[in-house]
């Protein structure tokens, strides 16, 4: 028999409607003035600094070194912390990402547009099932998908479910990375310790291999799903956090496992 799901008396229609909804919230005169300034002077930032990082990938042969914009697509998931080299180096390939109708998510989104994504509109909090609808039609039109897994406010390092949900509908692999910087500006007063690249800065692009999700995996099996993937973000985050501590020895045997 199939197995009989018990709703739970803490989801009302209202917190349903909520994951469907993209509305974009009211804001004040002074937050819709500031919005086309962040939007301009951020992507400034990024495009001044961004030429000037010196990026060296391990793994991920077709996500990363022999990227070929004609490839199946697939499903990315990194950490918010590195959003600007990540956003500089997978710049112009047709992907969507997952941004947030909040205030910061306003301004994002004309950035990351303007870096040559697209934007589907959601969150975990709201208009997450939406924006996951978005992306699911996006994936079958042959573009990549992408979330910044832990935003957009945290818990830091807590991977949401979005990509794995996204998986098994799509039936196209989660590819997780991180973006190590030897010489960074980081934000310690934020919630993900933000990084901001100084000029000139050595990068490593760690990228995992693929993560498959079967379309008829059932709930047990995509919590295995999920907690394989927070546990390959752990991963490639620390290879890469500490990978300008390392000897060129350590490096070596990192680039032999990572590079098959």
């Amino acid at each position: 028999m199939a197995e009989q799901t018990k709703p739970s008396e803490d989801i009302r229609p209202q917190d349903v409607s909520l994951h469907y909804d993209t509305r974009l919230p009211k804001l004040s005169f002074l937050q819709r003035m500031q919005i086309p300034i962040l939007g301009w002077v951020v992507w400034a930032v990024i495009r001044i600094l961004g030429p000037t990082i010196r990026f060296e990938v391990l793994g991920g042969e077709l996500a990363g070194r022999h990227y070929r914009p004609d490839q199946p697509p697939n499903v990315y998931a990194f950490w918010h912390r590195c959003i600007i080299a990540g956003a500089w180096y997978f710049r112009n390939r047709n992907a969507v990402l997952m941004n947030t109708t909040n205030f910061d998510g306003q301004w994002t989104r004309r950035v990351i547009e303007r870096l040559g994504y697209d934007t589907a509109q959601g969150s975990s909090t709201r208009g997450g099932l939406r924006g996951l609808l978005v992306m699911a039609k996006r994936l079958e039109q042959g573009v990549d998908a992408a979330f910044t897994i832990d935003g957009p406010r945290g818990p830091r390092y807590v991977a949401k479910p979005g990509p794995v949900m996204l998986a098994r509908r799509s039936g196209r692999p989660i590819i997780v990375f991180h973006i190590g910087l030897e010489h960074a500006w980081t934000l310690r007063k934020t919630w993900d310790l933000f990084q901001i690249p100084k000029l000139r800065t050595r990068a490593i692009v760690l990228i995992a291999p693929p993560i498959e999700v079967d379309k008829d995996v059932d709930r047990e099996g995509l919590e295995e799903k999920h907690q394989e993937m927070q546990k390959m973000l752990e991963r490639v985050r620390d290879v890469a956090e500490n990978w300008f501590s390392l000897s060129e020895q350590e490096r070596e045997r990192e680039r032999t496992i990572w590079n098959v």
